[in-house]
């Protein structure tokens, strides 16, 4: 019998190849028709091996979801960027690689970065999702989370809008 071996850990140096490759292919799959083509390539390309090394380095929150020794996942948390909202912490980046969506794993990484938020104080957090990741906005509308504010970001020349979640 083999055993498969599922982990949430905290990112360390080594894993920035393997999280470099889940942005990838995540924000690919969930921006493709969303964000203009070749802004949405510039937007990937600088977040390359040496950006995620750099993270590591600097000890960003940032949790990597393990697949039978693979990275598949990662999610990246800290302090609210916009303090008006009310809510102490925010979950930056949330991303599976395509092939492990759907399977529970951004649940758990949700829930993983949520308690370690809440171990620092921070027991209320929001997430920004762009209204057209459909995918995302399911995803936080399932996990509980309530609209807080509507803003707009421009990608490309093009702008886009993007939803506040937020979870008590």
């Amino acid at each position: 019998m083999v055993e498969t071996v599922i982990s949430i850990r905290a990112a360390r140096l080594g894993d920035e190849a393997e999280i470099a490759s889940v942005h990838d292919a995540a924000w690919r799959e969930a921006y493709r028709g969303v964000i203009p083509g070749r802004e949405l390539e510039r937007m990937i390309a600088r977040r390359g091996p040496a950006w995620w090394r750099l993270a590591i380095a600097r000890r960003t929150p940032l949790l990597v979801l393990e697949f039978s020794d693979s990275v598949v996942g990662y999610v990246s948390y800290g302090r609210n960027r916009v303090p008006a909202l009310g809510y102490g912490g925010e979950i930056f980046e949330l991303y599976l690689a395509p092939e492990c969506q759907g399977c529970g794993f951004g649940r758990r990484m949700f829930d993983a970065a949520r308690k370690d938020l809440a171990g620092h104080g921070l027991s209320n957090l929001v997430v920004w999702a762009l209204a057209d990741n459909e995918r995302a906005v399911s995803f936080y509308r399932r996990l509980g989370g309530r609209v807080l504010r509507r803003a707009r970001e421009t990608f490309g020349g093009q702008q886009r809008e993007r939803v506040a979640f937020g979870f008590g």
